[in-house]
């Protein structure tokens, strides 16, 4: 028998997984994307793009589909969809699991500032005018607005629209992964002297944060926030590992 999953995804290694997984012939693999980016990169196994409508659609969705595993491979800040995730498998009593990428840990030498939200980070630049790298994603680039003296070098997979109501603004328009000689020449040409970053975790956007630490710049790091407790592996090949044993009683009563 052919075992559905739906996969949340949004992250490389969510697509890597749905590849890994739907290789299987006893396994029928879907792929969900919030739709937030414009021009998601091609996922190579059916796609469903858009919202659930909360815990409550998407455990209708689970039912309706035959779902029999749920796998959360959102992005590590995505924290309501994950809640969200949680309480749609508990309704609809459908096994789940979540890929977890490890955070980034300091190292000697780096000087980070560690905050609990974009807010703080905005914050935690202080009064006086600075360069700030704003590596954070569109979304959550207009709470700087709120220190109109920085001079901001912003990144994004998609246009900041609208943009930022403030004197200086630069934007990239760039997909990682971001090669580290790349990103040093980044801040060093434009002068950065604060990097504002998630801890995304991973090595496609670490760039930044080793060419930070070698030029002693400031890296302002918003913490991770909390997610629901499920089962977990860190990597794709942990995860796959996990799949058999929890479809296995499935698999033993020949469902």
């Amino acid at each position: 028998m052919t075992h559905r999953i739906l996969i949340l995804g949004g992250t490389t290694e969510a697509r890597q997984l749905a590849g890994k997984l739907d290789a299987r012939a006893d396994l029928s693999v879907t792929l969900s994307l919030a739709g937030r980016t414009e021009n998601p990169v091609a996922q190579g196994v059916p796609i469903r793009s858009g919202g659930f409508g909360g815990a409550d659609g998407l455990a209708v969705y689970l039912k309706e589909n035959g779902t029999d595993l749920l796998i959360d491979a959102t992005h590590p800040y995505a924290a309501r969809i994950s809640a969200n995730a949680s309480q749609a498998a508990h309704q609809a009593g459908v096994a789940m699991l979540a890929l977890r990428r490890p955070g980034w840990e300091p190292v000697e030498g780096d000087r980070w500032t560690v905050v609990d939200s974009v807010a703080d980070a905005v914050r935690a630049l202080g009064a006086t005018a600075r360069h700030a790298f704003l590596a954070l994603g569109r979304q959550e680039v207009a709470a700087f607005e709120a220190a109109p003296q920085h001079h901001y070098l912003i990144r994004s997979v998609d246009p900041v629209e609208p943009k930022l109501r403030v004197a200086d603004a630069e934007y990239l328009l760039a997909r990682g992964p971001f090669r580290e000689a790349d990103e040093r020449v980044l801040l060093e040409h434009r002068g950065i002297d604060v990097v504002v970053s998630k801890n995304s975790g991973g090595e496609a956007t670490y760039g930044k944060i080793a060419v930070a630490r070698a030029l002693g710049i400031e890296v302002v790091m918003v913490r991770r926030p909390t997610l629901p407790d499920v089962p977990s592996a860190e990597t794709i090949e942990a995860l796959a590992a996990m799949v058999d044993h929890v479809l296995e009683p499935e698999i033993e009563r020949g469902v």
